[in-house]
């Protein structure tokens, strides 16, 4: 409870926060006024309700539902979801985050490409960032901070997105592909198939569980996959590769003999000397 309510102490609007599933009017209770409610809360989401305007029968005391009703509101539902990596977890805003292309983001350095990205990077203890279509999977050093964390992350969020600010910086450029997925003139009839098949099955699978795959190769029977978000670090990401990935590309396309994990130099980013 208190280290929701730091989290929260910066944020200069007044805000109404409705529990998901709580059932309309009686599950939301003002942030300031009622915070004995947020024991309730679902800890699969919030809904943030920031106000901007104040009406003048709200602080003459009338009632809460004609505040809601005479007020101008924009609301902000946080779902989060959990990953089979127990340091990381799935945030979903409730509206786009990055569309048509994904990006991870592995150090503060890369952070600076976002500044969406930046901002949750300034939370002790994250070491990770990857932004999805739909999504932002967050990856911690130590699960048992997600007590903390998770409401910081959350208020990031909300105060991002109604900042109304790029989630890209303008001087970043994101035509590429950087899933490595799109399939080329220089391609050979091999390679289009892996790409096409991850592209197909297998990125939207994992992407699922807040990770994902990315084509970094293929030469002498061998395909590499550099894992991301989620996927990073993640105890099952081995059996993911080698029971899951694998079996699927040998099963159709038999020029493929074994799956490898590709660690790029550094810790990060996107080798575009493997195209």
């Amino acid at each position: 409870m208190r280290a929701f309510t730091r989290a929260l102490a910066g944020v200069r609007k007044k805000m109404v926060m409705e529990m998901k599933g709580g059932g309309g009017l009686g599950a939301a209770a003002s942030v300031y006024g009622a915070p004995k409610s947020l024991s309730n809360r679902n800890n699969n989401g919030y809904r943030f309700l920031v106000y901007t305007s104040y009406p003048n029968h709200e602080k003459k005391g009338f009632g809460f539902g004609n505040f809601l009703m005479n007020s101008q509101r924009r609301s902000i539902f946080i779902e989060t979801k959990d990953t089979p990596n127990p340091k990381s977890l799935k945030f979903h805003p409730d509206r786009m985050v990055l569309e048509g292309n994904t990006l991870e983001l592995s150090n503060e350095e890369d952070a600076a490409k976002s500044p969406l990205a930046k901002r949750i990077f300034a939370i002790e203890g994250v070491t990770n960032v990857f932004l999805g279509m739909d999504f932002v999977s967050v990856t911690i050093t130590d699960e048992e901070r997600w007590h903390d964390t998770k409401p910081e992350v959350y208020s990031v969020l909300m105060e991002f997105f109604q900042s109304g600010l790029p989630v890209i910086g303008e001087d970043v450029d994101m035509s590429k592909n950087d899933a490595g997925t799109e399939i080329l003139d220089t391609d050979d009839e091999v390679v289009a198939m892996i790409k096409e098949l991850l592209e197909a099955r297998i990125r939207p699978a994992v992407q699922e569980d807040g990770g994902d795959i990315a084509y970094r190769g293929f030469e002498d029977g061998i395909v590499k996959l550099q894992l991301q978000g989620s996927c990073v670090g993640c105890p099952s990401s081995s059996v993911t590769l080698k029971m899951g990935i694998e079996n699927m590309l040998k099963h159709y396309i038999p020029e493929v003999q074994s799956v490898e994990a590709y660690e790029p130099e550094g810790g990060g980013g996107y080798d575009a000397s493997l195209y």
